[in-house]
């Protein structure tokens, strides 16, 4: 009972933070936010190109902001809006949403579920988790973005622009403002769920649906409850395995940082980032900085990796996209090679 305790007491915050951040991004998507962005990169000077590595910047900070999950579920069709608004090469955008998407989940602290569940009981800052990873992220995001563009030069320097057709109506509200306020919050503050949460459950009172008389059901089904409580289920039982046994301790307490990159990134396409970092968590690593690589940035490998690779491939089928998986790997595998090695370079140097 007691190992259980410590299990739920180190896994609630980490889900009450993911699920205010998932309202944030309802409501900013329902005023227009997303789509606004998408319109600004479509209508940017420039060709293909200029337009693919906007977009995939846009992507980068929505996932460090507003979460992984979050930028998936919404920047995926903005992507392909703005890919098909210019009549350009659609699979660059597509793959290179879920590949930026997974390799800049490092930044903050709630940018990645992963992230909070390793650093949990740490009592690190978010301000401290920044310092640390900023240079990792821009290096792991700047990579991917010049894979995807590498792999997809010609077809992108070989489409035909055309004038952008896309527009979108933006109404400035509570998501705007909420997506400002969590993100000082996960900076500022040592424990920022409840408030973010807070914000989150604020914003869908006020914001644009309310007065659409959105009703109760769709604001709880922004926050997935179905889905985080599964995933919260699963956090918890491998919490608990982990503390009650030493297998992760004994992996990792000793591990350099190449080592600890390759076990997470390992495990993650075995049984998922998810409960691997529970799995890793319960116990003192070595290099828990190095371990984020691996179960953020490791899961482009393998669509099994982590929960935005199967919203990415349900999203894209949506809009008549039906994305190789064996692409998928093949691809990814390469991106989050040099992803990997160059962010744990920049993580050894500092």
């Amino acid at each position: 009972m007691h190992v259980l305790t410590q299990a739920l007491s180190g896994t609630w915050s980490p889900f009450v933070l993911v699920a205010g951040l998932l309202l944030i991004g309802h409501v900013a998507a329902s005023e227009g936010l997303f789509q606004l962005v998408g319109a600004w990169c479509a209508r940017a000077p420039g060709g293909a190109v200029a337009l693919f590595i906007s977009t995939m910047i846009v992507v980068a900070v929505v996932t460090a902001v507003l979460n992984l999950d979050t930028s998936v579920v919404f920047m995926t069709p903005v992507a392909i809006q703005a890919a098909r608004s210019k009549g350009t090469d659609e699979t660059a955008f597509v793959f290179g949403t879920i590949f930026v998407s997974n390799s800049a989940s490092l930044l903050l602290l709630g940018s990645n579920l992963t992230n909070l569940l390793v650093f949990s009981n740490r009592g690190i800052s978010g301000a401290t988790f920044v310092l640390h990873m900023v240079v990792p992220w821009l290096a792991s995001t700047t990579v991917t973005i010049a894979v995807v563009l590498a792999w997809r030069w010609r077809a992108l320097r070989g489409a035909r622009h055309h004038p952008s057709s896309l527009r979108a109506r933006f109404e400035a509200g509570p998501g705007l403002f909420g997506a400002a306020f969590a993100v000082v919050a996960m900076v500022a503050l040592s424990r920022p769920a409840l408030w973010v949460l807070g914000a989150g459950v604020l914003c869908e009172v006020v914001g644009p649906l309310a007065r659409r008389r959105s009703t109760v059901f769709e604001t709880l089904k922004a926050a997935s409850p179905v889905t985080l409580l599964v995933l919260f289920v699963v956090a918890v039982g491998f919490s608990s395995i982990a503390r009650a046994t030493s297998v992760s301790a004994t992996l990792l307490v000793h591990a350099n940082v190449p080592a600890t990159v390759a076990i997470a990134t390992l495990s993650s396409l075995v049984i998922n980032n998810l409960p691997s970092a529970s799995l890793f968590a319960a116990h003192a690593i070595a290099h828990p900085f190095a371990l984020l690589l691996g179960l953020d940035v490791g899961p482009n490998c393998a669509v099994t990796g982590a929960l935005s690779s199967l919203l990415w491939i349900r999203i894209a089928r949506r809009h008549d996209i039906k994305p190789s998986l064996r692409t998928y790997s093949a691809i990814g595998s390469i991106v989050a090679a040099l992803a990997m090695t160059t962010a744990a370079c920049t993580l050894v140097l500092h």
